[in-house]
């Protein structure tokens, strides 16, 4: 079982997504994001694994939850700095964010 402080060392905050390239080099068919994490926190780049259910027009401005305080991951040779959060839903992995527009930077609590 997690306790209340294992959870309290996640820094997960709002973002929002500024860029988004193909990541042809990545095992399995990924994006890379860039991703406006606010002034504290700054921009931050991640791989992610949601083709199956987002393009990457769709993907340009939406804002969606991360967690910050990860250490960088190496994807392909890419830099994953941050994890953006989703769930495994039966058509892909799907974004969890805001139910309405936040400033960027928030952190959930």
């Amino acid at each position: 079982m997690a306790t209340i402080q294992d959870f309290e060392q996640l820094d997960i905050r709002t973002g929002t997504i500024t860029a988004c390239d193909p990541f042809p080099k990545a095992r399995k068919p990924a994006y890379k994001l860039t991703v406006d994490f606010g002034p504290e926190v700054g921009v931050r780049h991640s791989s992610a694994q949601i083709t199956t259910v987002y393009t990457q027009e769709q993907l340009v401005g939406r804002q969606v939850l991360g967690v910050v305080n990860f250490p960088t991951r190496i994807v392909a040779g890419f830099p994953s700095e941050v994890l953006v959060l989703g769930v495994y839903a039966p058509e892909g992995v799907v974004l969890i964010t805001a139910d309405r527009p936040v400033p960027d930077g928030l952190r959930l609590g």
